[in-house]
């Protein structure tokens, strides 16, 4: 999705010669300081980080062959030479007029970048190596080509570490340069649903989410509110944070990335890909999308109708001209091809998934990864003239919240993740970047990401302009938290667009939750409490219906397990809400009220039957209504203790003979507020 403009070069042809001599003169004298000074650095922390660089199959001398190389890298910087194929950074094209590319004009002086050179592991044999300008026709912009040396090749997938029965979930961490809304809502609630699935089936779970708190967005907000960055950042992570508690959301970290902590893992990473010769210097020129936090090629962007040029999302974009490092994501293509299909299961649904590989099959250019145009972010490790790319600071996130840099932490036992929820606009981020830079530091790659659709307001998307966003605050206040978590969970297919309007969700309320499930609930219990005095009755020998109902109720939790492995949380609330439709039709066929003239025996089994179908619900509910299951499970009279999977199937039934509280209404209708 982010692709780079190329750079142009241009010479006038009576100053060629001189050009050429000017331009030899200071590449030289600039490669071989900053050779030298780049080297020895990241030699230094090749050394003091050997065993995270051994774990990516570096030697252990590696520190020393680097500085040698370097070293030798420096002596052997020669300019004059062509390169076939390639370019190194020149003078960045003027910026255009308004919304044109570069026009054809000629460079008076060139301008160049020499490529950094890092501490490259023992089994490369030189570091990159600076070329000569090449002198090129100017055109529409394109990424920028890695100068043609002796790269590295891209690193393999680590293997992960031993992991005994843990779970690790994420969301994508939200943007707090604006309140938080539904869609942001949606994701949360989504993610807390999947975490509390696997808690109650007894894993061990780190649920990480938070904000995401640097980029240019963040400075043009607060400057347009009279705010520093960092002072717009608390503000609205706060807000996000109190919405994250609002909806029940049960986090176990929420992480910020303005933490000093983030900073140290962020750079401790970048080190590992520079040390594998996977970044480099040069100059960016091209279109830059701002909110998106991306860059775009010529062929992807377009002009509106009032003559502004977009970008693929249909955000503004920006020429940008600026000194870059940048990250050789086109090393990592087969790497990445490899990963896609010895995991098919790496990217899901399945259409996000042949989205993104028919991406890589067409190519990878390198990424721009750092900024200097504003000092809001991440500085690059020995050039704090730098920026890191937000994506580069925002992506690492999932690796700090479990404890990197420092691995000797408890909680990087979860990693690697085993999934990232996100929204499907930012796939590409996720499945292609996100890889290739774990890759490239000897990281495990995460064994999934998963990508939700997006939610519309009356089949139109949410828009300020339009007056259609939601504040989930105040959609929990009307609807109620429970009610509110359930209708998005249960109406919009997970990794699907999915609309939502007041009658749907009131639809929602009342058929399925205050009439399907809330009434049999309250029926029975009732005739318990009025008719049999409180207590749970002992059942006696269980008819041919008795034994359908219960099988299909102890049917729930494999079907439930197989839906929720590959995230199609609808198809799990289907198949519990499938029982709810039975349990109905068992009640009403069987007739307790009746029973209780004709029958009484038979009424007892037919209440415990109910309430044994109940109570399993109940449990399955809890992931997607966490307050309104407990207060379900509350009047059955279950334990605390007895509330999770451990307790669905058959193994364990209710207990006969236990004295139940007077029924509470778990799911009230929902009524319409008096005009």
């Amino acid at each position: 999705m982010a692709t780079r403009a190329k750079k142009t070069v241009k010479a006038k042809s009576s100053k060629k010669k001189a050009a050429k001599k000017a331009v030899k003169k200071a590449v030289k004298k600039a490669a071989k300081k900053a050779v030298k000074a780049r080297a020895s650095k990241a030699a230094k922390k090749v050394k003091k980080t050997k065993k995270a660089v051994a774990r990516r199959g570096v030697k252990k001398s590696a520190a020393k062959t680097a500085k040698k190389a370097g070293k030798t890298a420096a002596k052997k910087q020669v300019v004059a030479k062509k390169v076939s194929k390639t370019k190194t950074a020149g003078k960045p094209a003027k910026a255009p007029e308004k919304n044109k590319a570069p026009a054809k004009k000629v460079a008076k002086k060139a301008r160049v970048i020499a490529p950094a050179v890092t501490a490259a592991p023992a089994s490369v044999a030189t570091p990159p190596k600076a070329a000569k300008p090449k002198v090129s026709k100017p055109g529409a912009p394109q990424a920028p080509k890695p100068v043609a040396v002796a790269a590295p090749q891209a690193s393999a997938p680590a293997s992960a570490p031993a992991r005994d029965n843990v779970f690790y979930v994420t969301t994508a961490i939200a943007y707090p340069n604006g309140s938080p809304h539904i869609g942001h809502a949606y994701e949360a609630i989504a993610t807390d649903t999947l975490a509390r699935f696997a808690r109650l089936d007894g894993k061990d779970v780190f649920f990480l989410t938070g904000t995401d708190e640097h980029g240019l967005k963040m400075i043009q907000t607060a400057q347009n509110e009279g705010l520093t960055p960092s002072a717009l950042a608390t503000r609205n992570a706060a807000r996000f944070k109190a919405m994250d508690e609002r909806l029940n959301v049960s986090f176990d970290r929420f992480i910020r990335t303005t933490e000093e902590q983030h900073h140290r893992s962020t750079q401790e990473i970048w080190r590992r890909m520079e040390a594998n010769g996977d970044i480099y210097a040069d100059v960016y020129s091209g279109w830059y999308s701002v909110r998106d936090e991306a860059y775009y090629s010529e062929e992807e962007t377009r002009l509106n109708d009032d003559g502004v040029r977009l970008g693929p999302q249909g955000t503004p974009v920006n020429w940008v001209d600026e000194k870059s490092y940048f990250f050789r994501l086109s090393n990592y293509q087969d790497k990445l091809l490899k990963l896609y299909e010895d995991n098919p299961d790496f990217i899901g649904p399945d259409s996000r998934r042949n989205e993104v590989v028919s991406f890589v099959k067409g190519g990878l250019r390198d990424l721009s990864i750092s900024r200097t145009t504003f000092d809001w972010g991440v500085k690059v490790p020995g050039d704090e003239e730098h920026v890191m790319y937000v994506w580069v600071d925002a992506l690492t996130n999932y690796i700090t919240g479990v404890g990197f840099p420092d691995e000797s932490d408890t909680n990087w036992r979860y990693w690697p993740a085993d999934v990232h929820i996100i929204g499907k606009d930012i796939i590409r981020f996720h499945a292609v970047y996100w890889p290739a830079f774990l890759m490239s530091a000897g990281i495990p790659v995460a064994k999934r990401v998963y990508a939700h659709g997006f939610l519309f307001n009356r089949g139109e998307k949410m828009s300020k302009s339009v007056g259609n966003v939601v504040d989930p605050f105040n959609l929990a206040d009307q609807y109620g938290v429970d009610q509110m978590r359930y209708f998005f969970l249960r109406e919009v297919p997970f990794g699907q667009d999915g609309n939502y309007n007041h009658e749907a969700i009131v639809a929602r309320i009342n058929a399925d939750l205050a009439n399907d499930l809330g009434n049999l609930a309250q029926r029975s219990l009732s005739m318990v409490a009025k008719q049999l005095g409180g207590v749970l009755p002992e059942p006696g020998e269980f008819s041919d219906n008795d034994k359908a109902i219960l099988a299909m109720a102890d049917g729930m939790l494999a079907a439930s397990r197989e839906a929720m492995a590959t995230q199609q949380i609808h198809h799990w609330l289907n198949a519990v809400w499938a029982v709810v439709a039975e349990a109905n039709r068992y009640f009403a066929g069987e007739a307790p009220w009746a029973l209780a003239k004709t029958d009484p025996a038979r009424q007892k089994t037919v209440l415990y039957v109910t309430a044994e179908v109940v109570r399993q619900i109940a449990i399955l509910a809890q992931p997607a209504m966490p307050t309104a299951s407990g207060l379900l499970l509350d009047s059955l009279g279950v334990p605390a203790g007895e509330r999770d999977f451990a307790m669905l199937g058959g193994a364990k039934r209710i207990a006969p003979g236990s004295t139940l509280p007077a029924p509470t209404p778990a799911f009230p209708r929902y009524i319409e507020p008096a005009a």
